[in-house]
């Protein structure tokens, strides 16, 4: 049986559809899938594709509906990807080595945010309040679980432990049912431009002595600046964490499917950086040299190679 003709990729005359698993509506996710879509479909009467996007939970969602085919493409954090390949089965069997990369997007960074009158001015002071981790599986859920077990925290050290879903916790901020609004994103960001907005917000700072050990230890994690001036009273750009966003797919995507897709986006990134600010630093050598969790799809590695960003 083919796997993309049963799933994710349909071959219909000399045309193929593949589907792009993004996020919810009010996340950068959905907007990145979109532009994506839009640059891959402008060219699709002399490439012969066509391509869906695909709202979803997220990159656990995203990862897991590509590897079993029910999606083509995905957006995915790299601490997912990182887990996701390396993961062990319970047989001991080697790590899963169907998730390929296809290029690196932007930056997604660990975001703090407090009311104005809060008393919390770093980090540490956000124990013993009313705190939001996000849904089981989340990347914020995972790398607040990181950060906790670096601070030696548990969930009994906080008033309470919400497991909001992010397009929620705006308004929980404003209505003081959390004191901290936690949030794994590229910015500018709709949620946060909200909490911002309605009670006058503001991003403290995540950088300390067991932040730069939990930077250390895990190469999915890189240091961070929120740039300043792109949410009301956040005049100052604020230094935190932060992933990379990377645009996945199966090993068994096509070569070619793979080498069109990648060589569309990147003759075309100039448009793709305008389609959303938090586009407008994208790199090219950034976008195809990594570090990549998952290894270079075979489609993309040829990409890079003729064009000389990968040598």
């Amino acid at each position: 049986m083919s796997f993309f003709l049963a799933t994710g990729v349909v071959a219909a005359a000399d045309r193929q559809v593949v589907s792009l698993g993004t996020g919810g509506v009010t996340g950068v996710y959905y907007p990145t899938g979109g532009g994506i879509c839009r640059i891959i479909n402008r060219a699709r009467t002399e490439q012969g594709i066509r391509c869906a996007v695909q709202a979803t939970e997220g990159s656990i969602s995203n990862i897991q509906r590509v590897l079993s085919g029910a999606l083509t493409l995905g957006i995915a954090q790299s601490n997912q990807i990182f887990h996701s390949v390396n993961e062990q089965s319970n047989e001991g069997r080697s790590p899963r080595t169907t998730l390929r990369t296809l290029l690196g997007l932007y930056p997604e960074y660990f975001t703090v945010i407090v009311r104005k009158e809060s008393p919390i001015k770093r980090f540490d002071d956000i124990k013993g309040t009313k705190i939001n981790i996000g849904k089981v599986g989340s990347s914020l859920h995972e790398t607040m679980t990181d950060l906790m077990q670096k601070k030696g925290w548990i969930h009994t050290d906080f008033d309470s432990v919400l497991n909001l879903e992010s397009e929620e916790q705006a308004s929980a901020l404003c209505e003081g049912r959390i004191d901290v609004m936690i949030y794994t994103v590229g910015h500018p960001s709709g949620a946060v431009r909200e909490a911002t907005q309605e009670c006058e917000s503001r991003i403290i700072e995540v950088a300390d002595a067991q932040v730069e050990q939990l930077l250390s230890e895990n190469s999915y994690y890189r240091q961070a600046r929120i740039p300043g001036a792109i949410y009301r009273g956040n005049i100052k750009s604020v230094q935190t964490i932060g992933v990379n966003a990377m645009l996945i797919a199966h090993s068994q995507l096509p070569e070619e499917t793979a080498y069109v897709m990648v060589k569309t986006l990147m003759e075309n990134l100039e448009q793709f950086r305008q389609l959303h600010p938090a586009f407008a630093r994208l790199d090219p050598e950034a976008m195809a040299k990594g570090p990549f969790a998952a290894p270079l799809h075979a489609g993309a590695l040829r990409y890079f190679k003729e064009t000389g960003l990968i040598e």
